[in-house]
């Protein structure tokens, strides 16, 4: 622990220089520039560069044939970049005629390679608007090319002053789907692309409650433009499927519906197993869309059959339902296919519904995350989707999310005439802004379950009430209720700070004795992320700590233990360890790539014969079985290490659905210090190609 904080003192100050704030530090301003512009005068070449853009356009341009016969007049709008390299690149077009919008970005595709503009002497992007009068006409020096965006995007200004004047609502995307709110599906990938800009110093986002709406982020993040920057120039319906659009795409003025086919079909092979290649057939459909302003839905449905390296087959098997062969972590629950391979089907769903500017409901079968990490200690997508009610609420520097979730216990001890255990949770948190850097949250949650025909208790439907005193209201023993605290902290625009608390007991005579008790059961996460590293655009890095005591998490009424369908609903380990995590991720243009390192200790149980006790890492067993009351530490029981690498690059297929093109290689290095039959070591290289929509996480560092 105290390596990560030296690790972390001697990173920022070394770093901060390099990303002071624009107003700390001098610049210098140079406009693109053609050739023959080379000789200009500083304080000519925007209009040389103006001059000379219009020229190119007036004499390349060929006018479309209905535009001539309507003898039309009106505008062509044409918003574009000159990006590092000098290339020029379309953005958006806007006009009556779709043939004047093709034929602007056909001449512009045949605009020269030029120098890029520079800011502080190095080479930058540049984005320009320019409205064209159409017929055109010879270049006057009245003509205006505006360059409202040059070297500092507009939305970062606008963002840094957010917190100052709070009531904005300005919004950059006219695509109905990036004003709605439907839920950004979370990939931590995904994520990564728009997590610097709804983290600029001023902005006055909340970001920990995930997945986020279209509405939370695109006022920091211009969709439509980054996705146009993307798009391949292609001029057949086929070929504008593949790699740009949705399938069916419909928009209207009260409405839009988009639908796409999905999948994830990999191929690879894994060194610890005896039956060859890996392999997962997903095949899918997606529809989603909005009715007015307010109400969007989205529902899913995947088929798949697949078969994983042995270590993830073993723990699929090992936490199988009553009735069934296995659970695959995080997706299903997986019937036999072929002796060999596992069928599972998901289905996901949920409706939203904004009735005030503040609130926003949502209903649906699906997966809620609470964190700034990778991990998160409080609410977690580890385990398979489940039927949820959620309430948002912002206003102000606040926001409060209250969500109300049907859980399952699936273990075949609590299945009666061959039905699932239903339990229930509700959580709450809230975030502040604080300053313009500093944000913090408090959550609270309390698992329940059906005894004595008690169903859903309508004490915990309150969304504003303090959970711990309900649980006493109703019994000592009716309920598992946990508490936790998070913050974050802005270092500057291209750093933060994050971190979680968890609180599931506390002794303070045993915390002051010094004897490491058993009830001291608490948890914390610490990380650091830096965002375009060492000013490499889009190199994003990422360190995480996460510490988690025996028995946290359990409860002695063990259907109360803070799980779903035999998984965790926090960190998929459970409790008993400690890890570190490292991420680095990269994206060019369609290309990326990712890699990412994990070691940790954790702390197993026997399970034999001789020792059957629970030393506090399996959250589905009986805290009383506990074998001693003190000098409980974090790796007790089978102190097992873990090491997980893993390398990805691919290339973005389609930006739309998120298609893409990879292939992964990762390690895994699994060593107990005891051997059982169900605790062994193993290593493990694992190798795959495929194509995937990359919608959703899956964890596969066990």
């Amino acid at each position: 622990m105290r390596s990560l904080i030296v690790l972390l003192l001697l990173i920022v100050p070394q770093l901060q220089f390099a990303q002071q704030p624009q107003s700390e530090r001098s610049f210098y301003e140079k406009p693109p520039v053609f050739p023959t512009c080379e000789n200009s005068v500083f304080e000519e070449l925007q209009s040389c560069f103006d001059k000379s853009v219009y020229n190119f356009v007036y004499e390349a341009f060929q006018m479309p044939e209905e535009v001539i016969a309507a003898q039309y007049k009106g505008d062509l709008v044409v918003l574009f970049e000159v990006n590092k390299e000098g290339e020029f690149k379309v953005l958006y077009t806007d006009a009556v005629y779709t043939t004047l919008q093709d034929e602007a970005r056909r001449v512009f595709s045949l605009l020269p390679k030029i120098q890029p503009a520079t800011y502080s002497g190095n080479p930058v992007f540049k984005q320009y608007s320019v409205t064209f009068k159409i017929p055109l006409t010879a270049y006057q020096e009245q003509t205006e090319v505006v360059a409202p965006v040059v070297a500092v995007n507009p939305i970062e200004q606008r963002v840094k002053a957010e917190l100052d004047s709070i009531d904005k609502t300005v919004r950059f995307n006219t695509k109905k789907q990036f004003k709605s709110t439907l839920n950004i599906p979370f990939s931590h990938s995904y994520y990564a692309k728009f997590d610097r800009n709804i983290n600029l110093i001023g902005a006055n986002s909340h970001t920990a409650s995930k997945p986020l709406m279209y509405t939370d982020v695109d006022n920091y993040y211009d969709f439509e433009a980054e996705e146009l920057k993307t798009k391949k120039n292609v001029s057949t319906w086929l070929g504008r499927k593949f790699w740009n659009d949705h399938l069916a795409e419909v928009e209207g003025k009260n409405y839009w519906f988009q639908a796409d086919f999905v999948m994830d079909l990999q191929v690879g092979s894994a060194s610890d197993t005896d039956f060859g290649t890996t392999y997962l057939n997903t095949r899918g459909v997606v529809f989603q869309g909005g009715l007015g302003k307010n109400f969007s839905f989205s529902t899913s449905f995947y088929e798949s059959q697949g078969r994983f390296a042995e270590y993830y087959n073993d723990y699929s098997e090992s936490i199988k339902a009553a009735h069934d062969v296995a659970i695959i972590p995080g997706r299903g629950i997986a019937k036999a296919y072929n002796d060999d391979a596992y069928d599972f089907p998901v289905a996901e769903a949920y409706m939203s519904y904004t009735p005030a500017k503040f609130l926003n409901l949502q209903f649906g079968h699906g997966k809620n995350f609470i964190g700034d990490g990778y991990r998160s200690l409080l609410v977690s997508d580890v385990s398979i989707p489940s039927p949820y009610l959620k309430l948002n609420v912002s206003f102000w520097k606040l926001k409060y999310t209250s969500t109300w979730s049907w859980l399952k216990d699936v273990r075949p001890d609590v299945t009666v005439d061959k039905t699932y255990l239903t339990k229930y949770m509700s959580s709450h948190y809230l975030s502040l802004n604080v300053t313009k850097r500093l944000n913090i949250g408090l959550f609270e949650s309390v698992v329940w379950r059906n005894t004595n025909d008690r169903g859903f208790d309508v004490n915990y439907l309150n969304p504003i009430i303090f959970l711990r005193a309900i649980e006493f209201e109703t019994g000592q023993g009716a309920g598992n209720a946990i508490m936790g605290f998070t913050s974050k902290y802005k270092l500057n625009d291209n750093m933060n700070l994050y971190g979680q608390f968890i609180l599931d007991e506390f002794s303070l005579n045993d915390v002051t004795a010094g004897n490491q008790s058993w009830k001291n059961k608490f948890g914390f996460q610490l990380g650091y992320k830096y965002y375009n590293a060492f000013n490499v655009d889009n190199l994003y890095l990422q360190a995480e700590y996460n510490q988690v005591r025996p028995y946290t998490y359990s409860h002695n009424t063990i259907t109360l233990n803070y799980g779903n369908y035999n998984q965790s609903l926090a960190h998929l380990w459970g409790a008993n360890f400690r890890e570190f995590i490292l991420i680095g991720r990269y994206n060019y243009k369609r290309w990326f790539a990712d890699g990412k390192l994990i070691y940790g200790v954790r702390g197993l149980d026997f399970n034999t014969a001789d020792d059957s006790y629970s030393y506090g890492g399996d959250i589905y067993r009986d805290y009383n079985d506990r074998p001693y009351d003190t000098n409980v530490k974090i790796g007790q029981g089978i102190k097992t290490k873990t090491f997980n690498a893993e390398v990805q690059a691919g290339y973005l297929i389609n930006p739309a659905t998120n298609l893409k093109l990879f292939t992964n290689i990762s390690y895994r290095n699994f060593n107990p210090s005891a051997t059982t039959s169900t605790t062994f070591k193993s290593d493990t290289m694992w190798i795959n190609l495929g194509i995937r929509s990359d919608l959703f996480n899956w964890y596969f560092d066990l």
